[in-house]
């Protein structure tokens, strides 16, 4: 595992002070992790952890190197296994259907009392064609109200911003945009008073950008799979695919320092 680690940090162009800042592990750690001596991780759980940071730093695999690890050190300690959850059983109200008999007896009275009010004004000899009730079966004229038509707003536009928006940046200060369009790169980036800006694994098609007021400092460990935007423009260098590239640009037309 050491060993793998080892040439993979060389053939990346990385030396061990490389990886110790980009990981923040001790550079005595990372020597004796690539003797394959874990005793000073303190631990098998920060040993896992040290193995897998390393190995992403020098672009490996992190998965076979822990399984070697934890062949060769009596394995993962076992889950626990989790309690069983019970969930309640739900009482729920019977439900009642309509009572019809009450509804029957109901109409059939209606119906009974119109029959028999209907014969009784029948014979009645007033001649009066218009009665109250001929004109309380008029159906009244219900006018519906139209709809209000409503006014929907205009969705507003979305989309990522373009690589233009960079040019917005403040005259005064040094911005600097990488992006991985071409593949995956291990980058790190600091402020001119060394602050850690950013230190990871950028994926194919992420970017970032950075601002300072005096300058940048970039360490990219794939230089071909970056592309570079500085101050709003685009910097045109080749990089070899595979090159560990160490960079600063300040404010101004961007010259690579």
């Amino acid at each position: 595992m050491g060993r793998a680690l080892q040439q993979a940090r060389i053939a990346a162009g990385l030396t061990v002070d490389d990886v110790s800042s980009a990981t923040r592990v001790r550079m005595a750690i990372v020597h004796a992790i690539e003797r394959d001596d874990f005793a000073p991780c303190g631990g098998a759980v920060y040993a896992r952890g040290h193995i897998r940071t390393l190995a992403r730093a020098v672009h490996l695999d992190p998965e076979p190197l822990i399984a070697q690890y934890d062949a060769e050190h009596g394995g993962r300690p076992a889950p626990t296994p989790a309690a069983p959850l019970f969930e309640a059983e739900r009482i729920r109200p019977e439900r009642r259907g309509p009572n019809w008999t009450a509804a029957m007896v109901a109409a059939i009275v209606v119906v009974i009392g119109f029959v028999g009010f209907t014969a009784f004004k029948g014979g009645d000899g007033s001649g009066d064609a218009k009665s109250p009730v001929a004109e309380g079966t008029k159906p009244a004229t219900v006018k519906s109200a139209s709809p209000t038509p409503r006014r929907l707003k205009p969705a507003e536009p979305t989309g990522e911003p373009s690589d233009s928006a960079i040019a917005a940046a403040p005259q005064d200060k040094v911005t600097v945009q990488v992006s991985a369009p071409n593949g995956r790169s291990w980058i790190s980036a600091k402020d001119h008073n060394g602050r850690m800006l950013f230190d990871g694994l950028l994926k194919k098609g992420q970017s970032k950008t950075f601002q300072d007021s005096a300058k940048i400092n970039l360490i990219l460990g794939d230089a071909g799979a970056i592309e570079l935007y500085v101050n709003g423009k685009k910097i045109e260098d080749t990089f070899r695919p595979g090159a560990v590239e160490r960079l600063t640009y300040t404010k101004g037309d961007p010259v690579a320092g």
